[in-house]
């Protein structure tokens, strides 16, 4: 039997529209499958809702894959593809695989000789990295930096070295509710030249996507951030 394909289904960064923020195509694709594998149950059945599914949400099979998930429980979420079932793999946000759990299935899948098939949709990443002006011939994503302030001003300083001696955007995100900390440790922390980027609610109706030197931040009010899903690029 011929192996279903993993199609990775982007979704909305938010409550933005599907039409400005997915192509046609994609929806349609989304539309016609039964089952999926998604981070958040409840944020999946709005989404689906939203792009109304051939078959009703409430009869849609859906596998979850969170950061909960055990390296065990991954090949019984690949068993409708290896039945022949094509499935799609949704993230909570943006593109599934990237600072995401789904990567893991994704590695699975190609490991088990299944198609995975990537799907055009917005990535809060690489948009903030198109608007920022940084250098988007180098960069390097670091996912999550640490929580303890010690530690994540230790972190940041290393970040600006590297980004300085490699001349290298360097992008990191934070949890919302810490968005704030972050931020005003980038402050009291980096160069005074050091270039920062601070890319809040990307492709909403309260997008915010700022970027000026570290002294420039110190001299004006800073925006609130705290628990808006906001991405950060610093060059040095």
């Amino acid at each position: 039997m011929a192996h279903g394909t993993l199609y990775l289904i982007p979704v909305t960064l938010g409550d933005d529209q599907i039409g400005k923020a997915l192509p046609p195509d994609v929806v349609a694709l989304a539309q016609g499958l039964e089952t999926f594998v998604v981070e958040s149950e409840k944020t999946a059945r709005r989404f689906l809702g939203a792009i109304k599914t051939a078959k009703p949400v409430r009869e849609l099979t859906l596998l979850t894959l969170n950061e909960h998930t055990t390296e065990k429980e991954l090949p019984a979420l690949l068993s409708p593809l290896l039945e022949g079932r094509d499935v799609g793999l949704m993230s909570e946000a943006g593109c599934p695989g990237v600072a995401d759990p789904g990567a893991h299935l994704v590695a699975l899948a190609h490991r088990k000789g299944i198609r995975v098939a990537p799907l055009v949709g917005p990535s809060s990443i690489l948009l903030s990295l198109m608007a920022s002006g940084l250098d988007g011939q180098r960069f390097t994503f670091l996912g999550y930096l640490p929580s303890e302030k010690g530690a994540r001003g230790q972190k940041l300083r290393e970040i600006e070295q590297a980004s300085r001696k490699q001349r290298e955007t360097q992008i990191f995100i934070e949890t919302p509710y810490r968005n704030q900390h972050m931020l005003e440790d980038l402050l009291a922390t980096c160069h005074p030249e050091t270039r920062l980027c601070v890319a809040c609610n990307v492709s909403l109706a309260s997008e915010l996507i700022v970027s000026k030197t570290i002294a420039e931040w110190k001299k004006g009010t800073l925006p609130d951030l705290h628990k808006q899903p906001t991405v950060f690029l610093l060059l040095a």
